[in-house]
């Protein structure tokens, strides 16, 4: 290859603007990646850690002695805050004395539902950052591929001649702006995908674990014991 026509001396010859243009599409890479490879460590983490728990929630034995062995342990994500908030909240209903069923199954629910919602919030961070830089990547690049083909033109205009040899650093310089958009994008949109795809899936798995924690708390209640 050219010397000339390398990727490296293209780049180092662009102009100003489409330099720029190419470091904030290299960041907006590197932040992607960052973002993805950290998302998927949280979601793998999160999924794994709801999985136990819900094995250990149903193999049987005492609510109490799961909230304590849980309390020790001081970690947890997923459905392990939200078995928590909702116990911890069915306790206060329990030590508060005598107090309508309904009333303290409404003010359980309520607190499971507000921790589920701060759970998938967490879950969500840096999504929108994936969607953003997915959807404006390739708009950047082209914005940098114009600017490049415009001043390639305008270079021929001054020159007052049209040869290949002068036309191809111009137009090779603008396409590479171009591919550092997709570059940048194409991962960005498919860890997007993916990872809503699993908050769903998580959410979802969530309001089932609450939906049956929440019928469980309500026959302990009517009961009279968790």
């Amino acid at each position: 290859m050219n010397a000339e026509l390398s990727i490296a001396h293209l780049i180092a010859h662009a102009s100003v603007l489409v330099q720029i243009i190419m470091g904030l599409l290299i960041l907006a890479s590197v932040v992607s990646w960052a973002v993805i490879f950290s998302k998927r460590q949280l979601l793998s983490r999160t999924r794994s850690a709801s999985e136990k728990f819900e094995e250990r929630f149903w193999s049987g034995g005492n609510l109490a002695d799961l909230y304590e062995s849980v309390a020790r342990s001081k970690d947890g994500e997923g459905i392990v805050p939200i078995f928590s908030a909702g116990f911890e909240e069915y306790k206060r209903q329990q030590q508060g004395g005598h107090v309508d069923s309904d009333d303290a199954i409404a003010a359980v629910q309520r607190q499971m539902r507000v921790t589920q919602v701060r759970e998938i919030e967490k879950l969500e961070g840096g999504l929108a950052l994936l969607a953003t830089i997915g959807s404006t990547s390739p708009y950047v690049g082209l914005f940098g591929t114009v600017w490049g083909i415009m001043n390639a033109f305008i270079g021929i205009g001054n020159m007052k001649q049209a040869s290949l040899a002068v036309v191809a650093p111009g137009i090779a310089e603008a396409l590479i702006a171009t591919a550092m958009g997709l570059f940048a994008a194409i991962p960005a949109v498919i860890a997007y995908n993916f990872f809503t795809r699993s908050v769903e899936s998580l959410e979802t798995q969530y309001h089932t674990f609450s939906e049956e924690m929440i019928g469980i708390i309500e026959r302990g209640l009517r009961s009279g014991k968790a």
